[in-house]
Formats: structure tokens, C-alpha cells, sequence
């Protein structure tokens, strides 16, 4: 009996066993059932767990656009560059004959400190963090250029490693500052964005999107060999193709800073234009900055963004509305002086004393606003007057493919506003809006579009994929009334009489007119000699114009000086400068301005000829020879052959491998760059003008790789400019 119930009881709690692995074994067979109906547990899709897991993907880099001027030569670009760390976790060093951290921070700190250029005491702090698996050196070991890079690693400290990475750079420096803008990093995305500028407005254009690479991989990390790998190609942004051309912006850039050490104006605007197309060729203005410090003290590009009575230039404008209409007689006579109108009387600008009775053409000459008053009030009228301000675009914007263009402010309210109106008084407009009305003089009454962006293209494959074409915005004046204009204002400049006498041009025919603005404030004009905008809007050859100069400067020093020397210091380097470089012949015996038949004077190959021969060759060719080394053989130049040249261009020459430094006295930015070039050494310069102190003496031997430290300071020695010219057309009034 007892042996029945035992064997009953066990077979009770078999089958309550048997019973509870059916049940568990169904429980994980629904359990399976609903994981792979679902694909997830726990709500985590396991799909995307297994990738996790068992993929891996890596970033393939894609570069951002560059920003190229008229011939290719490059403005801004992603330049390869490395960031400093320290790898401070011990737990990385395996064989303590090799370490991988840094073991000696006092060490470390005083070697890194000086190739830094940050105090030891700084380093150590940096290098004694707790807790954490590598640091970095903030800006100071951001963008380390291949040769710092080099000298560190010479060092062979413990730990101290590099990590690739881009940076924005711009090889020309403080070069269009405001039209270019900037582009920088974002901390949080690493994504390069444009800031400023163009680098802003086109950075649609100019974005890159990064691509990838994604495989399969094991546990160990290991890319399985039946991986089926899935590519993702990187999107390169795309390159803009200004109309800027690299050689008259330069022109531009080093006499603005000669100015600017000379006489410290508030303002200096300056436009290069081509009035034939509307294409600027070069814009720049002070104060400015250098994009790769951005060291930025306004963020507006004044000649698009700085409405400002401009004074006699628009006379320009005046002159060829009465011409047009047939109203201007320039060999009659008027009284010049004064002009009653309502309020205060219009004067001339020698205090209303005037010339006596003169010619309109005598009156053009010498800039007299009562002239351009009875043309204005009594001879076009002002409304004509101001038809004419509409169909020269000053009404308007132009509409360039800029940002941030303002609108002008004509002021025709009142009678006397818009006699004022006239000689570039009581309104306000801007320096691309007159550059637009010019190019209808010196373009057979057509006037022209401005613009800055030729084209873009694909970076890959060199596909147009925007273009810009010339546009004729209006002509609103014959190619009879613009010969005649130009006429007229060729002789403001070559007349005796004329107010536009600095700005003559040995060779060439200029037609032009000078302006003196006064400033208009809240409590109404400034007094006193300085505190003028001193102008000139030039025009060359007067026969048929290649060229169009704005040039502006606000509130120089000028000590007693013509407000018009610091603007011809300016427009007749750029002018003639420029005219030489695009091959525009100085004028013939006839008076005619020609372009060369020649070609362009392109450096010839100098390696392997003597020193001697060599620098024979660049004298014919009116270049300047600079010979390092002394050997008796060319062995490598810069420029380099076939690059286009200007009269006194430095051309360096090699003659030894182990290079000799020159002395660099006197040199432009411009020819520290092709001595970079030549040597492969980096050139760090403080200061903007020309060299007045080397860190590598003369006669030094230089290394590939070597940093040479230079400091820049604008000439103070330059010729006086004569002084003995008619002092500048005061808009008084």
C-alpha cells in the first residue's frame, strides 16, 4: 500500500514536472514566435542592434568649393592642416619602452611651450588633467601647418600625437576682405559654414556633404571577408569664379595701405570696373581685415553698403543729361560765384569768390557748382534732372550679386535739394551705383550690369553649373552724348585750369572728375579742411576706356596737403599699373590709345642658363633679378616659367641648394610669397606694407621647412606728391 502511494506521488510530480516544461518550452516558443513576427525586444529594434553590432561605418571627407578670381588663381580654399593632442591615459601604453601617453609633463611642457607660443605654466595645466583619455592645446594647437607639425614630431615626446583636419584659408590674406567674407567651423557639427560675404551668400554653392563607406564587421572589429560593402560617394562643393582679377586687386591693396600709413583716413573705398562687360575686376576698402584672423571691425562692404553724398562726380552724371538734351552749349558764358536759390546762396568752392565770367566748359573744368546749378535749375530743369538720376540707375539699387546693397536717398523735396542734387550735394548714393552710371559713359551710352561672380562650377568635372553674362541695364544717353562727356572730362584732367591735374597719367589720356564731399550730420556738415570724402571717378584711355577707378577717401590727414594727393596715390598706381598689365599701349604720337599686338609678356624658362645670361634676359625684360645663393647656374626661379609678369616685377633665382637668405628690405608681401614658394619655407608676417625686420639674417642658410618671421610697416619714404595743384571743389553750400 505504502508502495503504491510513493510510486502514485511520483508520477503526480512527473507529470506536474512533465507539465511546467510544456509550458515554459511554449512561453520561449511564443516568445520567439513574437520576436520574429515584431523584430524587436524590449521595444529596441533588433535589426538596428545587430547593426550596431555587426556594421561599421566610416566618413569618407568631402571638400568645401574654392573661390577662384578671373584666371584661376585661388582666393579661398580648404587647406590640410592638424590638430595637437596629448594622450594622457596610461592604460594605453602597453611596453613601457615604448610609452604612448605623455610621462614627463614638466618635460613635455617646457618643449612644446615655445613652438606654441604659450607659457610652460599654461601646458603643465593642461597636461595635468585627471580622468581624462587625451587633451588639446585650444587655438594654439589648432591649424598646425606641415612644418610646425614636423618640428614637434622631431621632438619625439611621449603621447603628443596629431589629428588631420581642414581649414579655411585664404593665401592672399587681407585681399577683398569684405567682398570674400569667411568661412569657419562649427564646434559642435564640424561642419564649415560661410559667415560672411560671399563665403555666406554662395554657401549653398559652396557646401560640401560628406560620404561613407559602411561594412560588415565581426566581434573583433574585424571586416568580414563576404562583406557586402555599401559606398557612398562625398559630394564636393562646388568652386565660384569671381571677376576679380588677383593682380589689379593686389595694385589695389598695397597703395591703399601706402594711404593709409600716410595720411590715416576714417575710410578709403576704391572699385576697378570694366565698362565694357560691368565685370569688377578689383573692390576693397579700409579699414579692412585679414579672414584667416578675422580681426573684423565692420562687417559692411562699403561699396555697396555706404550711401554717401558723393560730391562733384555726380557732375559726370549732370553734364551728360544736359548734353543728351541739347541744352548744353560749353563754349557760353555764365557768372560763376554765387547762386541765389531758396536759402542760403550756392557758392563755389573757393568761398564763392568764383572765376569771373567763364565758359560752361571752363566751368566743367574747374568744378563749379554754381555751372552745374543754372544747368540743373534753369537749363535741363530738375525734373529732367531727376529723370536722368532714374535712367542712370541712381534711384535704384544696380542689383549686383552681392549682400547687403542699400538704397540710395534723392532727396527732391525742396527746389534747393534738387539743385544741390546736382553738383553731389543734399543726396546720398552709393560708390557701385556710380560705378554702374559710368560705364554708360565709357561704354557708348550703354551702361552695364556690375557683377562679381563669372561662373560656378562642378569641382569634379568642371560643368558650368551658373553663369553670369553682361547685361545691359539701359542707355540712357547716345553714343554721341558719351563721346562728348568723355571728352569734356578729359580735359578736367590735361586742362591747367583743371581740377584733376594729380591725376594725370604719363602715356595715357584719363577723363575724369574729381569730388570733395563734405559729411552730413545730425547736426549738419563738419568743418574744417579734413573732414571731407575726397574723390575721383577716372576713366582710361579716353578714347575708348578699358577701365573704370573709383576711388574714395574719408577724412585723411592730410597737413595741409590737396585732398586730392592721397586719392591719386591710389587711382594713378591702380590705373597705370593696371592699363600696363593688360597690355594697354601708352598713347601714340596721333593721340590714339592702342592694345598691344603683342603677347603677353610671359616669364621665359631661366634653368640652366648662367647668372649671367639670366639676369641679362630679365633686364631686357625690364624684371627685376633677385639671386640667392652663389652658385655660378640657375637651378629653379620664382615665378615660375610661363607666368604673366609686370614691369619691374622681382623674378628669384636659385643658384645653390643650400640657399643664402637676402635681405628682404623694402619687399612687398606680395614678393615674401614667391620667396615662400621658392625655399618651401613658411613666411609669418606682422604688420602690412613692406619688410623692415627679418627674423632670418641676411645671408643666413635657409632649411626647407624653416619659419621666417617678418615685420611689414608701409613706406614713409615715398616721393611727395606735388602739392602746387588746385586745392580740392569744397561742395559748399
Amino acid at each position: 500500500m505504502k508502495a503504491t502511494n510513493k510510486n502514485l506521488n511520483m508520477n503526480r510530480g512527473a507529470a506536474i514536472l512533465a507539465l511546467l516544461f510544456v509550458f515554459l518550452f511554449l512561453l520561449v516558443f511564443i516568445r520567439f514566435l513574437y520576436i520574429q513576427a515584431t523584430g524587436t525586444v524590449h521595444g529596441e529594434v533588433l535589426a538596428a542592434r545587430a547593426e550596431v553590432l555587426y556594421e561599421s561605418k566610416r566618413p569618407i571627407e568631402a571638400t568645401r568649393g574654392s573661390i577662384l578670381d578671373t584666371n584661376g588663381k585661388v582666393i579661398a580654399e580648404d587647406k590640410a592642416t592638424y590638430k595637437l593632442i596629448a594622450i594622457l591615459d596610461d592604460q594605453l601604453t602597453t611596453n613601457p619602452d615604448t610609452p604612448q601617453h605623455v610621462v614627463d609633463i614638466q618635460k613635455t611642457a617646457q618643449q612644446l611651450a615655445p613652438l606654441l607660443n604659450l607659457e610652460i605654466s599654461d601646458v603643465v595645466k593642461i597636461l595635468s588633467k585627471k580622468n581624462v583619455y587625451q587633451v588639446e592645446f585650444g587655438s594654439a594647437g589648432r591649424n598646425i601647418t606641415h612644418s610646425l607639425k614636423e618640428k614637434i614630431e622631431d621632438l619625439q615626446l611621449p603621447g603628443v600625437t596629431f589629428i588631420r583636419d581642414t581649414q579655411r584659408f585664404y593665401p592672399n590674406g587681407l585681399f577683398a576682405s569684405h567682398l570674400i567674407g569667411y568661412a569657419q567651423k562649427d564646434e559642435e557639427t564640424n561642419e564649415t559654414k560661410g559667415m560672411m560675404g560671399l563665403e555666406k551668400t554662395l554657401d549653398k554653392y559652396l557646401h560640401e556633404e560628406d560620404g561613407y563607406v559602411k561594412y560588415q564587421q565581426d566581434g573583433y572589429s574585424w571586416r568580414l571577408p563576404n562583406s557586402k560593402d555599401e559606398i557612398i560617394a562625398p559630394k564636393n562643393g562646388n568652386n565660384v569664379h569671381l571677376t576679380i582679377d588677383q593682380k589689379i586687386q593686389t595694385f589695389l591693396e598695397d597703395s591703399m595701405n601706402q594711404v593709409v600709413t600716410k595720411y590715416s583716413p576714417e575710410k578709403i573705398i576704391a572699385v576697378v570696373a570694366d565698362p565694357k562687360t560691368g565685370k569688377i575686376l578689383a573692390m576693397g576698402q579700409r579699414p579692412s581685415f585679414d579672414p584667416n584672423k578675422r580681426d573684423i571691425t565692420s562687417y559692411y562692404n562699403d561699396v555697396v553698403s555706404y550711401p554717401f553724398e558723393p560730391g562733384s562726380t555726380m557732375k559726370i552724371f549732370t553734364l551728360a543729361a544736359a548734353i543728351n538734351e541739347g541744352v548744353y552749349n560749353g563754349e557760353a558764358i555764365f557768372q560763376s560765384g554765387t547762386y541765389a536759390v531758396d536759402g542760403p546762396d550756392i557758392k563755389d568752392h573757393n568761398h564763392g569768390n568764383g572765376w569771373g565770367p567763364i565758359t560752361y566748359n571752363e566751368g566743367v573744368q574747374r568744378s563749379s557748382n554754381v555751372g552745374f546749378s543754372i544747368i540743373a535749375d534753369q537749363l535741363l530743369g530738375t525734373d529732367r534732372l531727376y529723370q536722368y538720376l532714374n535712367k542712370f540707375g541712381f534711384v535704384a539699387k544696380t542689383g549686383i550679386d552681392l549682400p547687403d546693397e542699400a538704397s540710395s536717398k534723392i532727396n527732391f523735396d525742396i527746389h534747393r535739394d534738387k539743385v544741390s542734387t546736382a553738383f553731389g550735394q543734399a543726396s546720398a548714393v552709393t560708390p557701385i551705383q556710380q560705378i554702374q552710371a559710368a560705364t554708360a559713359i565709357a561704354n557708348g551710352g550703354k551702361m552695364m550690369k556690375p557683377y562679381v561672380i563669372e561662373k560656378i562650377t562642378n569641382a569634379d568635372t568642371n560643368k558650368v553649373v551658373k553663369e553670369t553674362e553682361p547685361t545691359i541695364v539701359s542707355e540712357p544717353i547716345t553714343e554721341a552724348t558719351a563721346n562728348s562727356v568723355l571728352s569734356i572730362l578729359d580735359s578736367v584732367v590735361s586742362s591747367e585750369k583743371g581740377t584733376g591735374k594729380p591725376f594725370r597719367i604719363e602715356g595715357y589720356n584719363i577723363a575724369g572728375k574729381t569730388g570733395t564731399a563734405q559729411i552730413s550730420t545730425s547736426s549738419g556738415y563738419l568743418s574744417g579742411n579734413d573732414n571731407h570724402i575726397f574723390s575721383f571717378l577716372g576713366m582710361a584711355p579716353t578714347e575708348n576706356p578699358e577701365l573704370i577707378v573709383y576711388v574714395a577717401v574719408q577724412q585723411p590727414k592730410l597737413k595741409g596737403e590737396a585732398g586730392s594727393t592721397p586719392v591719386s596715390m591710389i587711382f594713378n598706381t591702380v590705373m597705370e599699373n593696371s592699363l600696363k598689365y593688360m597690355q594697354i599701349a601708352p598713347t601714340n604720337e596721333g593721340g590714339i590709345s592702342k592694345q598691344v599686338e603683342t603677347s603677353e609678356m610671359n616669364l621665359p624658362s631661366l634653368a640652366g642658363l648662367t647668372t649671367e645670361e639670366a639676369v641679362k634676359q630679365l633686364e631686357e625684360l625690364s624684371l627685376e633679378p633677385i639671386i640667392i645663393g652663389t652658385g655660378k647656374q640657375i637651378i629653379a626661379h620664382y615665378p615660375k616659367a610661363s607666368t604673366e609678369m609686370i614691369l619691374n616685377e622681382k623674378v628669384l633665382l636659385k643658384t645653390t641648394e643650400e640657399a643664402l637668405m637676402p635681405d628682404l628690405s623694402g619687399w612687398s608681401k606680395r614678393d615674401l610669397m614667391k620667396l615662400g614658394n621658392l625655399l618651401e619655407i613658411t613666411i609669418q608676417t606682422e604688420g602690412s606694407g613692406y619688410v623692415v625686420k627679418q627674423g632670418i639674417k641676411k645671408g643666413s642658410t635657409v632649411k626647407k621647412g624653416d619659419v621666417l618671421q617678418v615685420t611689414l610697416k608701409s613706406d614713409t619714404n615715398q616721393k611727395e606728391q606735388s602739392t602746387d595743384n588746385d586745392k580740392s571743389d569744397k561742395n559748399e553750400g
